[in-house]
């Protein structure tokens, strides 16, 4: 008779399985009860969703506390570590970055009761509150919601504990181990992808062609070109390093899981509440009616994350598993 109970039995399986719906659907459940007023009556309430923002941070820390400890102590998945936190310490400060030197640029906070309201310093005017004052007029530095920086920091460690156990346990006949030769054995890490950087150049031809024919008051595509930077950017050097270790399939379902909750977030709950706003002269001029005219940008930012943060990280683990020093690692 088969085991009923350890790694792969059927019931542990099931348990996982229940386990990550309810990963999803308890933080939902409750975000959605801050929730006052349906969306076509929230702009006629005072406070439509009163600390909306701050608990809906549940989408990614009950994740981050679910895989931490339960699936990952109980399914026998070891982290490497050192690769993990190089990782996030790289990617957590790449994001409060965009956060400090571009949310003036890229969005607004109209709704600050949605927050603690606790401010956090960012360069310009984010329509949250004003730190420091330069000349009469001009503000040198304004503020974003505490909640921004901490959604950076949560995202990137949700995504990349996802893959790793995905990677690891749920689709683990995918994995390259750590010893695999294909992660020990290579030359230098740094290596020119020329497709990378023609797919980047394309996408911000495309970008601005768009806006230069189809939209009546073009601005710049600011956004789309820090999130093109920001995924391929990388990809330029560090692709090929990354492409023979990926588990493209573990891959694949974290990014579908993330971009489930960020739909889930944005288009149901930030844009009709106004958690926050884009600034539409910066965007491409794609709008989604239906979600109460959310950009195309505040899609392809989760995909555009996942992918830069799983190649980052691969790539860290190839030089960390081949004991290596970091100059002859990535410069041969």
């Amino acid at each position: 008779m088969p085991n009923s109970s350890g790694p792969g039995a059927p019931r542990t399986a099931f348990l996982t399985l229940a386990l990550v719906v309810a990963m999803v659907a308890i933080p939902a459940a409750l975000t959605l009860t801050r929730v006052r007023v349906p969306p076509a009556a929230a702009a006629s309430v005072p406070n439509p969703s009163p600390l909306g923002y701050t608990v809906s941070l549940l989408l990614f820390v009950f994740p981050i506390v679910s895989i931490l400890i339960w699936l990952i102590p109980n399914d026998g998945v070891e982290i490497s570590r050192r690769s993990f936190g190089i990782t996030i310490g790289i990617l957590a400060p790449a994001g409060f970055a965009l956060d400090f030197f571009f949310a003036h640029l890229f969005f607004r906070f109209p709704n600050p009761q949605a927050t603690l309201q606790i401010s956090w310093p960012a360069l310009g005017d984010t329509g949250f509150g004003r730190i420091f004052l330069g000349s009469p007029g001009h503000v040198l530095i304004g503020s974003v919601p505490i909640e921004e920086y901490i959604f950076y920091l949560t995202g990137f460690i949700t995504i990349l504990l996802l893959y790793i156990w995905l990677d690891e346990y749920w689709l683990a006949a995918y994995s390259v181990p750590v010893t695999s030769g294909q992660r020990v054995h290579f030359d230098r890490l740094l290596r020119f992808h020329p497709l990378s950087l023609f797919a980047g150049i394309a996408l911000l031809a495309a970008a601005f062609l768009y806006q230069h024919f189809f939209v009546a008051s073009p601005g710049f595509p600011g956004y789309i070109t820090v999130l093109v930077i920001i995924a391929l950017g990388p990809s330029t050097v560090l692709f090929p390093a990354a492409l023979p270790v990926i588990n493209w399939r573990a891959l694949s379902l974290a990014l579908f899981f993330i971009v489930l909750i960020s739909l889930l977030w944005e288009a149901t709950l930030a844009a009709p509440y106004s958690w926050w706003a884009y600034q539409h002269e910066q965007m491409v001029g794609i709008f989604i009616t239906a979600w109460s005219g959310l950009p195309l940008e505040a899609i392809c930012v989760w995909i555009a994350v996942t992918y830069q943060t799983v190649i980052l990280y691969e790539v860290i683990r190839r030089w960390k598993s081949s004991g290596k020093s970091a100059r002859r690692a990535f410069l041969g």
